[in-house]
């Protein structure tokens, strides 16, 4: 595996769990790795515990000045802008489509495509001007298998999918590459919400074939290869880090609906008074 030395990397979403392991794999082949999010105290903390030259910038990935100056300030302290690992989004309320409220709808969206596409318009000219680069974006299992009562979160990620398809097709010929990660369930945060006595953990792990859950670190591995000149002739491509999972079904939450709800609005029925 060659060295990263001077590739300036933006990863977003970078304070916690895949974010900061993806930096901290990107930072310790060489990469210059810019970390970025909205809590400052979180971004401090992680660049003080990864080793490697790491830098960090608040930024709301929604809003299109600010995902420039981030931007700007990965390309700045590397030797220009060599690649991006689109990490940070996110899902909503967990409940039938029916219910779903239509602003949360729109900000899962906006969270997890709009910041996507903030990234690719504005990285796209960096990373021409260094002669080529390299853009991952963070899908998920969910982009592709069925994820019942999780609104636009699979929705979301089916358009990060192919937004990058679209991207590595459109510019290719500039030596830029654009391909997505699909992580399964990975012991993150988030995850840790998941009682692990639960009928929604166990329908996690029977429904993957490695019988466990995922780490971080499996997917700041991924992450690493396609930055790097390794992964010089893959472009355009969605890859599970699931254990397996992808090859089965999602996930059942409905045991946290109905027990709150009740069991007819799984039906499409709205909930009694």
């Amino acid at each position: 595996m060659t060295t990263l030395d001077g590739y300036g990397i933006l990863v977003t979403g970078g304070g916690t769990g895949i974010g900061k392991a993806c930096a901290a794999a990107l930072a310790a082949d060489g990469a210059s790795v810019t970390i970025c999010g909205r809590t400052e105290s979180r971004l401090v903390d992680a660049a003080a515990q990864i080793d490697g030259d790491v830098g960090y910038v608040v930024a709301d990935v929604t809003d299109e000045e600010q995902v420039q100056m981030a931007l700007a300030t990965a390309r700045d302290r590397g030797d220009g802008l060599a690649g991006v690992v689109a990490n940070a989004g996110g899902g909503g309320g967990i409940m039938p489509l029916h219910l779903q409220e239509t602003e949360e709808f729109l900000r899962v969206l906006h969270l997890n495509v709009l910041s996507t596409f903030l990234c690719v318009k504005h990285a796209v000219p960096m990373m021409v001007a260094r002669g080529g680069g390299s853009f991952v974006g963070m899908s998920s299992i969910a982009g592709h298998v069925t994820h019942l009562d999780f609104g636009a979160y699979p929705v979301a990620k089916a358009g990060i999918e192919q937004l990058m398809r679209n991207a590595a097709d459109e510019f290719g010929r500039s030596n830029l590459r654009f391909n997505a990660i699909r992580p399964g369930f990975i012991a993150t945060e988030i995850m840790e919400g998941v009682p692990r006595d639960s009928a929604v953990y166990e329908s996690y792990i029977v429904n993957t074939p490695l019988g466990d859950v995922g780490q971080p670190e499996d997917v700041g591995s991924l992450a690493r290869f396609l930055v790097g000149p390794e992964s010089r002739w893959i472009t355009g491509q969605c890859i599970d880090v699931d254990g397996g999972h992808s090859l089965r079904r999602g996930p059942d939450f409905s045991s946290f609906i109905s027990g709150a709800l009740g069991d007819a609005v799984m039906g499409g029925q709205l909930p009694t008074t």
